[in-house]
């Protein structure tokens, strides 16, 4: 069963997220709601997928996903981004996530770029 962590500073898409993908048969392992807390969090519990908000307290998402793939280059990390983020998008995914999916979250969409991520 693979493991997730979830990290929002929202815990309604926390909870939504972790819905999904458990129906899925992930296992939630860890959820964070800082930037900081996911990369202290990914170091903890080496998830095998990691969704990651773009926009959070602190440290926000896109220097989290840059964090996590120095400590750990093969990390996967799914970005979750509102409308009208593609500039963040793209930066996100040069610092190291593999894919994105946009809010609001539609299941299907949010497995099928899991799987992507996931290979």
């Amino acid at each position: 069963m693979p493991t997730v962590l979830i990290c929002d500073d929202a815990i309604f898409m926390r909870t939504m997220v972790g819905d999904i993908l458990q129906q899925a048969g992930f296992e939630v392992v860890g959820e964070a709601e800082t930037g900081a807390q996911a990369v202290e969090k990914y170091k903890q519990l080496k998830p095998d997928l990691v969704t990651m908000d773009i926009v959070m307290p602190d440290m926000g998402g896109i220097d989290a996903v840059r964090e996590i793939t120095k400590f750990d280059p093969g990390a996967k990390v799914l970005m979750c981004s509102a409308m009208g983020q593609q500039a963040l998008v793209v930066e996100a995914i040069q610092a190291g996530a593999k894919d994105f999916v946009v809010k609001p979250f539609q299941p299907s969409r949010v497995l099928e770029a899991v799987q992507r991520v996931l290979g």
